[in-house]
């Protein structure tokens, strides 16, 4: 019974995990614990065990005697985590400079084509997912799993963010360059020059989500 009930309070901290990445719940906002006993049938125990394991990953925030809430990322969430993700992602790059065959950089080359194609056709949803598919292939190069884990539940919190920093202004085409840059390292086996590009990438990230977060907030004040 136990692996039973393990099992449903993972599938609906998957489902709520799920749900909260694509915006259901508004950034702060209650969740009732009756409603979504109801809707997802499911009793108090395997939602609460639920409720604490996406509270432990930061997607809730718990306050005593009143519930669970979603958490909302603010700018100094995004000041604090940038540059902490760049350097493990710049890491990775460093590690996967070292281990990639030639192989690999053949896969990779042909998803930087396709990134560029993209970028080309002003894709951006498919550039995003380009985008992932070379983090993620970086992040298995590195073979670092402690690596990929601290990663991983960093980028669970800058999802909260929901912010789409390609559609800064002139993002697109930087992003290609950037990504281009940290594929040139990692052709030459420079490990250095690859961690280096990689935590440019990411830093370049940030400042183009600030900078959109600026435009948007003159707009609204205009």
């Amino acid at each position: 019974m136990r692996l039973v009930q393990n099992s449903l309070h993972q599938e609906v901290a998957a489902t709520l995990r799920e749900q909260i990445f694509a915006g259901l719940y508004a950034p702060g906002s209650f969740l009732d614990e009756l409603e979504l006993c109801e809707r997802l049938q499911i009793s108090r125990t395997p939602l609460r065990e639920a409720l604490k394991v996406l509270t432990a990953e930061g997607l809730l925030r718990h306050e005593p005697r009143r519930g669970c809430f979603i958490s909302e990322v603010t700018e100094k969430d995004l000041d604090d985590i940038f540059p902490v993700i760049a350097l493990l992602e710049g890491r990775c790059a460093f590690e996967a400079a070292r281990n990639a065959t030639d192989a690999d950089l053949a896969a990779l080359t042909t998803l930087h084509e396709r990134l560029n194609s993209h970028a080309s056709a002003a894709r951006i949803n498919d550039y995003y997912d380009t985008n992932f598919a070379i983090h993620e292939a970086i992040i298995t190069l590195a073979d670092n799993r402690w690596l990929a884990m601290a990663i991983a539940d960093l980028r669970k919190i800058l999802k909260l963010a929901r912010s789409q920093q390609l559609h800064a202004p002139g993002r697109l085409q930087q992003s290609l360059s950037e990504h281009m840059a940290v594929f040139a390292a990692l052709k030459a086996r420079d490990s250095a020059g690859a961690e280096a590009a990689m935590r440019t990438h990411l830093t370049r990230q940030r400042e183009a989500l600030r900078d959109l977060a600026r435009n948007q907030k003159s707009r609204v004040l205009a």
